[in-house]
């Protein structure tokens, strides 16, 4: 018994030893047993490197797919969100239709047309026609972004008409939602805001008149050189414009298409100025033009009698106050003899207007302060409040302008200059426009528009006696019965008018050519004003030529503004 046991403890001590694999071992394999290629074994222990560096694997695999989780779900969460929601929903820009411009009488001015190219909106288009564009302006049409999604969602007006009445034209934007699944099929539309077109609007500009006087301007400027131009025809009753024109001017299709770069680089480079409105924004040394304006506020002022006479020798000198020997002389274009205030403003005699408007000898004249308040009063040297276009107010001289620009005190020669239209004047085609129908109105101040059918809006009544009026309005049809404007003396339509030719620059080598007036004389309808900008003084064609052609031309051609203002 006791050997058996001792047996037990050598069998067990030999299980120790023994491989799991050894005790299935065939005893007929045995011979052939090769350790290094494991043949007859189950199994071999794992190395240490093997599972360290398992183990490192799947800690760096862990680790970029923790980091990437947190990148696609926290940092990026809301924005692949939206994506996501952008794969399903579709927001589909519905552009409203811009409203159609019509002239007076029903003529398309701008409309709109199928696209030339793909887009989602109609292209504006504009009646090919010269003296249009600075009136009715361009459009920008919406822009997109690289992806190809719009950023701006209206076609927007950039100038003129289009700009002004951007809300009445404009219309709103709508929009359209389509929901499509991941096979870019619909499953669902609807409209969150419907597209409201924008309003036709009429104009009360009658675009024959119009593309007319742009070419008379545009032909005066070239025989005669000038740089530019502007010319303007108003209703004298309610302000509504016949007519409002700019030379040079750029073309409205080419700024709205903007394709043609280079034509676009060569506005923007051009001396002339294509962009700037001369009839609301050019500024303009008025010279004699404003005569009947100083005729008034002196009659008001009660300084002169109409029918007292002022001695026109060609000059007028008065005393040097610096220099006891020497005079100033201040020059009319020519000797005029004896005139009173009718003959004055039919010659336009300056030494007349020296001695009322500064005073000369016996005759008491206005002063430069009298001459600001009336001009101010008569709308000069203020913005108008037209419907299209920006604006400048421009400057009647005063002794604190004078200051402020040049340092210098005012003097009796100022006021002598500023009382022909001279010395820092700057007015506004459209500010003489008003004046000249203020005149004709007998003292209605009016805001000019564009707008056909609007409600007159008169701006201020000028406190002044019709006689006084009636007075400056003869000498305004004298001057075109025997003085400066003769050439407008048709047979056909009776008008009043005022010429002024204002000197520029230091040497007076070039001039403005002016002409303000209205018709018929007797009851007015319509007031005109054009101006030549400009050229070599010898040249003796300008503003004159200008409204001569197109009362003539409109004899033939619209001859219901003549015969109607005659009735």
């Amino acid at each position: 018994m006791f050997r058996k046991k001792r047996n037990f403890r050598k069998i067990g001590k030999a299980n120790n030893d023994i491989a799991p694999d050894e005790i299935f071992l065939d005893s007929s394999n045995l011979p052939k047993f090769n350790t290094s290629q494991f043949e007859g074994r189950m199994e071999k222990p794992i190395n240490k490197r093997t599972i360290i560096a398992t183990s490192l694997i799947f800690l760096f695999i862990g680790i970029v797919f923790s980091g990437r989780v947190w990148h696609l779900q926290i940092s990026r969460g809301e924005e692949l969100k939206l994506r996501s929601q952008d794969n399903n929903l579709q927001n589909i820009i519905q552009f409203s239709e811009r409203g159609i411009i019509y002239d007076r009488n029903g003529k398309e001015l701008a409309w709109n047309a199928l696209a030339e190219e793909e887009r989602d909106f109609p292209e504006r288009k504009y009646m090919a026609k010269k003296g249009l564009s600075h009136l009715l302006g361009f459009v920008d049409y919406p822009k997109k972004d690289s992806s190809g999604r719009y950023y701006e969602y209206k076609i927007s007006g950039q100038d003129g008409v289009e700009k002004y009445f951007e809300e009445e034209l404009g219309g709103e934007t709508g929009l359209q939602i389509i929901e499509t699944n991941v096979f870019g099929e619909t499953l669902s539309e609807s409209v969150i805001d419907r597209a409201d077109n924008g309003r036709d609007i009429v104009l009360s500009i009658d675009w024959r008149i119009q593309n007319k006087l742009y070419e008379l301007i545009e032909q005066t400027a070239k025989i005669s050189d000038f740089q530019g131009g502007a010319g303007l025809i108003m209703d004298v009753e309610n302000g509504e414009l016949l007519a409002i024109v700019s030379y040079p001017e750029y073309d409205s299709q080419v700024l709205t298409n903007k394709k043609d770069t280079e034509k676009i680089s060569a506005y923007t480079s051009d001396p002339k100025k294509p962009f700037l409105n001369r009839a609301v924004s050019g500024l303009y040394t008025p010279g004699s033009i404003i005569k009947p304006f100083i005729a008034l506020a002196a009659l008001e002022e009660e300084i002169i009698s109409p029918q007292k006479s002022i001695l026109s020798t060609g000059s007028i000198s008065i005393q040097n106050p610096y220099n006891p020997e020497q005079k100033s002389v201040f020059r009319d274009w020519k000797a005029h003899g004896f005139v009173d205030m009718r003959k004055a403003l039919a010659v336009s005699s300056n030494v007349y207007f020296y001695a009322i408007g500064g005073g000369y000898e016996d005759q008491e004249g206005l002063g430069i302060t009298r001459i600001e308040k009336y001009l101010k009063n008569f709308g000069f040297g203020k913005i108008t409040g037209i419907d299209v276009g920006e604006e400048n107010d421009g400057v009647v001289p005063n002794p604190r302008w004078k200051k402020e620009v040049f340092n210098d005190d005012w003097r009796l020669g100022d006021t002598y200059i500023t009382s022909i239209g001279q010395f820092g004047f700057q007015l506004t085609p459209l500010q003489v426009l008003r004046g000249a129908a203020m005149i004709a109105n007998k003292g209605k101040l009016l805001k000019p528009t564009v707008l056909a059918g609007e409600m007159p809006i008169v701006e201020k009544e000028i406190k002044i006696d019709d006689g006084k009026f009636e007075i400056v309005r003869e000498g305004m049809r004298e001057a075109v019965l025997s003085g400066t404007a003769g050439s407008l003396n048709f047979p056909y339509i009776r008008i009043a008018a005022k010429t002024g030719t204002a000197e520029l620059g230091v040497l007076k080598e070039s001039v403005n050519s002016w002409i303000l007036g209205f018709w018929p004389y007797e009851k007015p309808r319509y007031a005109f004003a054009v101006v030549m900008e400009r050229r070599e003084s010898k040249n003796p064609i300008g503003g004159l030529f200008v409204a001569t052609n197109l009362i003539d031309w409109m004899r033939q051609n619209t001859p219901e503004y003549l015969e109607e203002a005659e009735k």
